[in-house]
């Protein structure tokens, strides 16, 4: 059972760095997408942010 809670995880986790990844190079924020792919927290809250509509 654990290694479904860590594939739920990882796949959240991945989305959201996946979605960083995409509204940043979608509205040129280069210098945000640098940060985020150097430090993934930044990405991981920014991405999941995006989806609950805070940005």
């Amino acid at each position: 059972m654990d290694y479904v809670l860590g594939l739920a995880l990882m796949a959240i986790l991945g989305g959201s760095w996946l979605t960083h990844i995409i509204v940043c190079l979608a509205e040129g924020s280069w210098g945000f997408l640098i940060a985020g792919a150097l430090f993934f927290p930044v990405a991981w809250v920014h991405g999941i942010g995006v989806w609950f509509g805070a940005w």
